[in-house]
């Protein structure tokens, strides 16, 4: 009995003793509040949604010279600024629009130095069905932070609501500045026109976005990411105004980005293990 009795202790003392081991392990490891790759995806995803609104206000306004700094003619203020020239070609097949920010920084209405030009090529007007556009870049930056590849936008047609809707593809990349080292960004979306179709202005267009992307963040690890709230879009403002998404770093636990519930600043959270951090988008 004896035997038997000294058996089970050291049995228990063992159990305990991997126990009080693994609690301490869990209790060393530091905490997660990596939100870099975070901050990278919602950067691309700005600068890409950026190039979108800025094509849409190019179209909308002088297609020759379009001087956001002085109001167009229906009261409105664009993102671009004076330095921005605008050069729209309805002869070529498909048609196109430069919009050419010149070789050195310009400080824009929404605050943001940017320089070099978007390209923008279209084949019937936006709001025809099968109609797409196609937005590059030569040269192309925003604070300093170059931004490469090509998004493709795709008119599906009115949904069961009445909404326009389009299919949105990005292979793109954005090399950050001071040797900050590259973004990757890759998607595949679902956009929505929810308000402002009827209307001859773009200032009250508003969008909902929907889908994925995948790529790798500054440092070089690779994440997979999936809108789980719409990502809402107006016009009139220069960042995403809400929305969720779910980030998945390669080999770390999902974060969740949260840009609000409307107002318009460049302020997001992510929240990772319970934990939420402040992040900014500017």
């Amino acid at each position: 009995m004896k035997t038997l009795n000294l058996a089970k202790y050291l049995m228990v003392a063992a159990t305990v003793g991997i126990l009080l081991n693994s609690c301490r392990k869990k209790e060393d490891e530091p905490e997660d509040k990596d939100t870099s790759a975070a901050a990278d995806n919602a950067i691309a995803e700005g600068y890409f949604n950026d190039a979108n609104s800025i094509s849409d206000q190019a179209a909308a306004g002088n297609l020759t010279s379009f001087l956001s700094t002085n109001d167009n003619s229906d009261g409105e203020r664009g993102i671009m600024s004076g330095c921005a020239t605008i050069t729209h070609d309805t002869m070529s097949n498909p048609r196109t629009i430069t919009i050419n920010f010149g070789t050195t920084n310009c400080l824009c209405n929404d605050g943001r130095y940017r320089r070099g030009i978007i390209n923008v090529t279209y084949t019937g007007h936006y709001k025809d069905s099968l109609s797409f556009h196609t937005i590059t870049f030569s040269n192309y930056f925003v604070n300093d932070n170059q931004v490469l590849g090509s998004k493709t936008v795709t008119n599906n047609g009115h949904n069961n609501a009445g909404h326009l809707t389009f299919s949105i593809s990005v292979n793109g990349s954005v090399i950050k500045a001071n040797n900050g080292g590259t973004i990757t960004y890759t998607s595949t979306r679902t956009r929505e026109w929810i308000e402002g179709e009827y209307t001859s202005i773009w200032s009250d267009d508003v969008y909902l976005i929907t889908g994925t992307a995948s790529g790798s963040s500054s440092s070089g690890s690779s994440f997979t990411a999936t809108i789980i709230t719409a990502l809402k879009i107006k016009l009139n403002c220069h960042w995403i105004v809400s929305g969720k998404l779910d980030l998945t770093p390669s080999g770390k636990p999902t974060r969740t980005i949260d840009w609000g519930s409307g107002n318009c600043d460049d302020d997001a959270t992510v929240t990772i293990n319970g934990n939420t951090y402040n992040i900014n988008l500017n």
